[in-house]
């Protein structure tokens, strides 16, 4: 039997809590009671929160921009050690895509969004771009595209700019696919749309031609109750002339028959004929190609090669060995042998769980990586 207070001593109880209540409001606090004392900080203060992209500058890698998948766009300018928020004053505080202009890296543009649809997911506002740092910013449109997961600036001419859209997560909209702009964001053609279910999952450009461009296209939807991942709209395009033209790879090209659901891709800089990509599907699978994209191979189809796809998809391949490839998983995930095994980068004693994004120094050596408690950073390959 559970023992607690008896009907009458209740009742005294409440009479007492409210006679107590009445003298308070009847009683005049003065002014300056809590003049000397001011509002301090007393935590969480262990952890950052959710990264949803980090980008940096390739000549001086102590430049460094993050983006929060709800606590807006920071920079540090001495490797990491400090931080300033740099985007405070817009009107969006959830980050999907940083990208900056190498060869005047003043120039920088931002996708607002997070591309991590959980359940908890913040929404974006569009696209913003600075030409001084992060000092000022400006926005560029496409409002309503909600989530933003990647930003491909043409390395030659700035004015050129894809932004691949994911789109609204709880809802049917058009505003999603792949938006080109030849005019520096004053005006956007969408070069790539499927249907209102689907969105841009990643993009991926090909070090050594511009206009060589693989996409992949992912149809999902969240709803209060459960998430649906794939469908008839997703798949893997690929256009090499900047976006004017599409073509959609299939089993013919090697990879897997049926519905698709999230993937990754990613190009080798060093040997842009080598292109990974990391698929969900019926059977998920981690796929290679050698040929830019044309033809694909399954190299690795163990059962956690793409653990759960809606929150992390990510594939990053080392600057100067093609073999040397990252997983952005529930844990930072390495192979040295192109894709066929894996094995963890990071213990859980080391850096937070759940991997969302990567930067890469042009030498292979300088790790800078996102998770669900902010960044770590690695001088030696992890």
């Amino acid at each position: 039997m559970k023992k607690g207070f008896s009907g009458p001593l209740i009742m005294v109880f409440l009479l007492l809590i409210a006679g107590m209540t009445g003298l308070l409001a009847q009683s005049k606090i003065p002014a300056d009671i809590f003049k000397g004392i001011k509002a301090r900080s007393i935590g969480p203060a262990n952890m950052s929160g959710r990264i949803g992209a980090i980008e940096a500058v390739s000549l001086d890698p102590r430049i460094i921009y993050v983006g929060g998948a709800a606590g807006g766009v920071w920079k540090s300018v001495d490797g990491g050690l400090t931080w300033k928020p740099i985007f405070d004053d817009q009107p969006v505080a959830s980050i999907g895509a940083i990208a900056v202009y190498q060869k005047n890296p003043n120039i920088i543009w931002v996708g607002t969004g997070e591309a991590a649809p959980r359940n908890s997911v913040s929404v974006g506002r569009g696209v913003y771009r600075s030409l001084d740092g992060g000092k000022t910013w400006q926005f560029m449109g496409l409002e309503k595209t909600e989530r933003i997961s990647e930003i491909i600036i043409h390395p030659d001419n700035p004015d050129v700019v894809l932004v691949g859209a994911l789109g609204a997560t709880w809802g049917d909209s058009q505003e999603r696919g792949v938006y080109k702009t030849i005019d520096g964001g004053r005006t956007w053609k969408k070069v790539l749309y499927v249907n209102e279910k689907t969105g841009v999952a990643d993009m991926a450009v090909d070090p050594s031609d511009p206009n060589h461009i693989i996409v992949a296209m992912w149809e999902y939807r969240r709803y209060p109750w459960f998430f649906v991942s794939g469908g008839p709209g997703s798949g893997i395009y690929v256009t090499r002339d900047g976006g004017e033209t599409w073509a959609k790879l299939t089993e013919k090209n090697g990879l897997p028959s049926g519905e698709l659901g999230r993937c990754g891709i990613a190009f080798a800089t060093n040997k842009p004929e080598i292109v990974y990509a990391l698929i969900e599907a019926k059977k998920n699978g981690f796929y290679r190609s050698t040929d830019g994209g044309e033809t694909w191979t399954l190299v690795n189809s163990e059962a956690d090669i793409h653990n759960r796809p809606f929150y992390y998809s990510r594939v990053f391949v080392n600057p100067v060995n093609e073999n040397i490839v990252y997983l952005c998983q529930t844990q930072l995930r390495v192979s040295e042998d192109g894709g066929k095994t894996f094995r963890p980068l990071t213990a859980f004693n080391q850096a937070h769980s759940d991997f969302h994004a990567m930067w890469i120094s042009p030498d292979g050596e300088t790790l800078i990586v996102g998770n669900d408690g902010g960044v770590v950073i690695s001088h030696n390959r992890g």
